[in-house]
């Protein structure tokens, strides 16, 4: 009898260390009073232009009117980031209604590095939602971007190397061509090394994520558990034109067909998009579709058809195409995709292809919702039918498509969202929790960025039911690492599940 363990962890990427006394802002404040918690500021500009790395500022809750872009242009550390944060269970909204529509009035400039940004909401700007342009080593956590007048949240002037985490973006529109607002925006001059993770674009005018390039070259990008649905309409269903594209995955493109961005895309999946799901588009960089899935896009689900630039490559592998006719050029390496006899994918082998719960609020800690939509159902044959590419699956083999299930039995199909790790981001010590419907025997260790075993956690039995593991990250340099999972019975790896983890400086 096999077991699975279904455990999702994503903390803050980079650490920031609590002064004693933080920087409140809040709307019955005054730029006069000191920006403690009982006296706050009333402007954020206040209290920017007050922060130093390593410390903190909470913006209390409710809608602060934005008449000029946030400029953020100071830095903070690696070891001690600049946090802004929402005040714990309060949400902020920074409204940017009354901007003139115009590039000079985006919502947040991030021209500085080493901040940590979690828990606003940005509507309304009249160009960006927010624009990190040139910053590094930024993170944006369960932010949204809506109802701005161009992309939600753009990358610019080689900015590179930053992570957002559970994000939405979405009902982004730049009137009158309507031509280039998108969710997600690593394109034109942006830099390498950014990563998605969680994030979901929908309904944006243009396309979900773009990488379209015009003054850089051969950049890189990496988005993960990420989805993309209904882009290339406006926010009343109404579509704008031809101008607006309407791809959930735009990989690159540019203005003379020659520019190289590298992507690589895990666990995405793209539905109801305007146009295509995941597209090319004259992209001569690599692409690299680990299991991906896209359905219902009026184009098709998958276009990647176009010759590369020598050194370049096309990879797709434990794909599902559900109802579509995939383009996938000759020289492309290509495994285990549903479209790939004797393979194929057929509605019944999903729990649901109702899209409506992908609409739905996120889990509490951010994380996007549990749905039954696209997840495979117990008896289909694209179950275990994959190629082991890296990721983490359940079972003897990986499923295909975007969600790797979690069977327990024959006859029956289970979500284990019993997970926990707390305190997020980790400092001192923690406590892992997580959920075995049988007992086994699990190994649970830490890896550094360069894949270097750092510490091992546990390395023992587990008996079924709720396990709260205690972690201490004992002489670790703060960073980011990585947490592997493995659960064997009778001396087969039967589970396992890894993700990045963030040690804090003490």
């Amino acid at each position: 009898m096999r077991i699975y363990i279904v455990l999702v962890l994503f903390l803050g990427f980079y650490g920031f260390s609590l002064p004693a006394q933080p920087y409140y802002v809040a709307l019955n404040g005054s730029d006069l009073n000191p920006g403690t918690l009982a006296a706050p500021f009333r402007t954020l500009n206040k209290a920017i232009g007050l922060v130093q790395p390593g410390e903190t500022i909470f913006l209390r809750g409710g809608i602060y009117p934005l008449n000029a872009s946030v400029v953020i242009a100071s830095s903070g550390k690696p070891d001690a980031m600049i946090a802004l944060h929402a005040y714990p269970g309060e949400r902020a909204v920074l409204d940017g209604s009354g901007m003139p529509l115009s590039a000079s009035y985006r919502g947040f400039r991030l021209k500085g590095s080493y901040w940590h940004i979690k828990g606003l909401d940005i509507r309304g700007a009249g160009h960006n939602g927010m624009l990190i342009e040139g910053g590094h080593y930024n993170l944006i956590e369960q932010c949204a971007f809506y109802r701005n007048r161009d992309s939600g949240l753009q990358l610019s002037a080689g900015a590179s190397h930053n992570t957002i985490i559970n994000c939405d973006s979405y009902l982004n529109a730049d009137p009158p061509d309507y031509g280039d607002a998108d969710g997600f925006a690593p394109k034109l001059d942006g830099g390498s090394e950014n990563y998605f993770y969680g994030c979901r674009a929908w309904k944006n005018s243009d396309d979900g994520w773009d990488g379209y390039l015009r003054g850089a070259n051969h950049v890189n990008n990496r988005i993960e558990n990420c989805w993309s649905f209904e882009n290339g309409y406006l926010e009343d269903g109404a579509d704008p034109g031809p101008q607006a594209n309407g791809n959930g995955f735009k990989m690159g493109g540019s203005d003379d067909r020659s520019l190289s961005h590298t992507f690589t895309l895990q666990h995405c999946l793209a539905f109801r998009n305007k146009v295509k799901g995941f597209d090319q588009n004259n992209n001569k960089g690599s692409m690299f579709l680990y299991n991906c899935t896209g359905y219902n896009n009026k184009g098709p689900n998958f276009q990647l058809n176009q010759e590369v630039e020598p050194g370049m490559e096309i990879v797709v592998k434990n794909c599902i195409d559900l109802a579509g006719s995939p383009k996938i050029a000759a020289f492309a390496e290509q495994a285990r995709n549903s479209w790939m006899p004797p393979l194929a994918a057929k509605p019944a082998d999903f729990l649901s292809v109702d899209d409506s719960a992908a609409y739905g609020p996120r889990k509490a800690d951010g994380s996007l919702p549990d749905i039954p939509f696209m997840h495979l159902g117990p008896n289909s044959g694209l179950i275990n039918a994959g190629i082991d590419v890296g990721l983490p699956f359940n079972g003897p083999a990986p499923d295909l498509g975007c969600f790797e299930t979690n069977i327990t039995s024959a006859s029956g199909y289970l979500f284990l969202t019993h997970f926990i790790l707390s305190p997020n981001p980790l400092r001192n010590a923690g406590e892992l929790g997580f959920q075995l419907d049988q007992s086994a025997h699990c190994q649970i260790q830490l890896f550094d960025s360069a894949g270097r075993l750092a510490q091992t956690l546990a390395d023992r039995e587990f008996k079924a039911g709720e396990q709260h593991l205690p972690i201490t990250p004992t002489g670790l340099p703060p960073g980011v690492y990585y947490l592997k999972i493995q659960c064997a019975r009778r001396g087969k790896i039967t589970a396992q599940a890894m993700k990045a983890v963030v040690v804090l400086p003490e």
